[in-house]
């Protein structure tokens, strides 16, 4: 699926791209026993997500697209990460005071609850941020070479 809102956002950008330009698209989601997790609609569905993934694993998946006006390249990380198990006023702490209603999942692992609540991460640090920066440079000189 982010592939695939990766290439739409790609596809939807409006202006046409000069010969030196590249154009970056992304998209990230967190799966938690099959459920793809968004972008929380309120705190409430915000809550919910986060008591899901509390004392489970889950794994963030993102899609890149690159562009140029002549081709496109395409290619998608994987991160699993598990979480310890957080008790309600944790929840109720991080959702107050970090406010996480534009993070796929409800959360950042660069904030509070990442150093607070991951026990363990397999794969990128920087895909769980919503862009696997390391994979983009090789995927970038590839595209590019």
């Amino acid at each position: 699926m982010p592939l695939y809102l990766a290439r739409l956002k790609s596809d939807a950008y409006p202006h046409p791209l000069a010969p030196h330009e590249i154009l970056l698209t992304a998209d990230t989601v967190v799966v938690s026993e099959g459920a793809v997790l968004g972008k929380p609609r309120d705190r409430d569905d915000a809550a919910a997500m986060l008591r899901r993934l509390s004392g489970a694993t889950h794994t963030v998946v993102s899609g890149v697209t690159l562009r140029t006006a002549e081709r496109s390249r395409s290619f998608g990380a994987r991160t699993d990460v598990r979480f310890r198990p957080l008790a309600g006023e944790e929840i109720a702490y991080y959702l107050d005071t970090f406010r996480p209603y534009d993070k796929a999942g409800s959360y950042g692992i660069q904030e509070w609850i990442g150093y607070a609540a991951i026990e363990r991460i397999e794969g990128s640090f920087y895909n769980v941020m919503g862009l696997p920066v390391q994979k983009l440079y090789v995927e970038l000189n590839e595209f590019l070479g």
